[in-house]
């Protein structure tokens, strides 16, 4: 049974993913370890230069060096030692493979994809290759280890980074401030009763217009949509309390236009 499921290549100062294993696994937990990966990735800058995350029956390995970082997802059977010298291997043949120039532009996600195949290649020997036949390349990093020991993270604990994990990013409680709004001074409300009185008139003088209008001829229609409009400005002002226009103005201009009509009515 294969030890090491999975293994990727991303860039340490964004997690951008440049190159991943094509391997595909149903298992729930395994899912939910990759999204936990992906997270975990976003924010590798912030450890040291090798790091293990446990949980749900498997484990997340990771090796910084440079400008990238090789992590990879193993059975929780896996040795602690044998990861982390699959993952310096695939590490130095990423950093043969490809400059620091190539890697530093880069700017869609697993740009490096043909990559993979020298993945497949270094895990399958690596799961299938007994440790007598690797125990130079263990021993060298068991002596590391002994020195600089991995971080230890549970994957539980990992940050949840945009959202990524679960669909959704943590709410944060707390309280907003508070507004308040200005009270009404005696000028606003001055005005306010202005707007509605002048608003009815409006109102009033276009709808009896209107009648002798559409009784006799259809000449004053243009007064009527006149005195209409007036009567809409003068509802829209009210609720701003702000004066854009005179209803008051245009009042007298009115009836000066519809004298006439005025003096006929009556």
């Amino acid at each position: 049974m294969s030890m090491i499921l999975f293994a990727c290549v991303v860039r340490v100062r964004d997690g951008l993913p440049l190159s991943a294993s094509t391997d595909f696994h149903l298992n729930q937990d395994f899912l939910e370890c990759r999204k936990r990966l992906k997270a975990l990735s976003l924010i590798l800058a912030q450890y040291p230069d090798r790091g293990t995350a446990t949980g749900r029956g498997f484990s997340i390995h990771f090796h910084s060096s440079g400008d990238i970082a090789c992590m990879g997802i193993c059975t929780s059977s896996c040795p602690t030692v044998m990861a982390f010298c699959f993952l310096e291997e695939l590490q130095w043949k990423f950093s043969a493979s490809y400059d620091s120039t190539s890697i530093s532009l880069a700017t869609r996600p697993y740009a490096f994809l043909e990559f993979d195949n020298i993945i497949q290649k270094v895990k399958y020997h690596f799961n299938y290759t007994s440790c007598s036949q690797m125990k130079n390349s263990l021993e060298k990093i068991q002596e590391e280890l002994k020195f600089h020991p991995p971080v230890l993270l549970k994957l539980e604990d990992i940050e949840v980074m945009n959202g990524m994990i679960n669909g959704y990013t943590e709410v944060h409680m707390g309280s907003a401030p508070i507004y308040r709004m200005q009270p009404v001074t005696p000028l606003g409300i001055l005005s306010l009763v202005l707007n509605i009185m002048c608003g009815a008139l409006n109102l009033i003088r276009g709808v009896h217009l209107a009648e002798y209008s559409f009784q006799e001829d259809y000449e004053g229609i243009g007064n009527v949509i006149a005195f209409l409009l007036s009567f809409l400005a003068c509802i829209f002002q009210a609720p701003k309390r702000k004066i854009f226009t005179s209803p008051c103005l245009s009042e007298i201009a009115l009836v000066q236009k519809t004298g006439e009509l005025e003096t006929r009515i009556s």
